[in-house]
């Protein structure tokens, strides 16, 4: 059994598999999540787990050149980009709709419990050297 870290499998693959530029989003629980993308769905209730609890986990563990968010978060969901915002040193933003377009070309979108509004990062992995 793996002592610490993730230990859910599928997430665990996925990390590992990750590849140069591939896009990980965490999302909330309302996102749609296209057909064609590998779904991991965390969610057990509404708030469990959180955003802030998987985004921790997934930094912990994945390399991350580039991050975005939608820019609504801004007036939506303050105390989300906060929290964003005082783990990651750069975040872009882009519209939602623009988000919900990138999420077809996501390696795999993993679906949070969170129940407030936005509360979605597209994370592209980056290389350790």
């Amino acid at each position: 059994m793996k002592k610490r870290g993730i230990l859910n499998p599928q997430l665990n693959r996925i990390i590992s598999e990750m590849g140069h530029r591939d896009i990980l989003i965490i999302a909330d629980a309302g996102l749609p999540i296209p057909k064609e993308v590998e779904r991991i769905d965390l969610a057990l209730k509404c708030g469990t787990p959180s955003f802030e609890e998987v985004l921790q986990a997934v930094l912990s563990e994945l390399q991350v050149e580039e991050a975005y968010v939608a820019k609504e978060i801004k007036e939506k969901n303050l105390k989300t980009l906060n929290l964003i915002s005082s783990l990651m040193t750069e975040v872009k933003f882009i519209t939602h709709e623009e988000l919900k377009e990138l999420s077809k070309h996501a390696r795999v979108i993993v679906r949070t419990g969170e129940c407030s509004p936005y509360a979605n990062i597209i994370l592209i992995s980056g290389v350790t050297f």
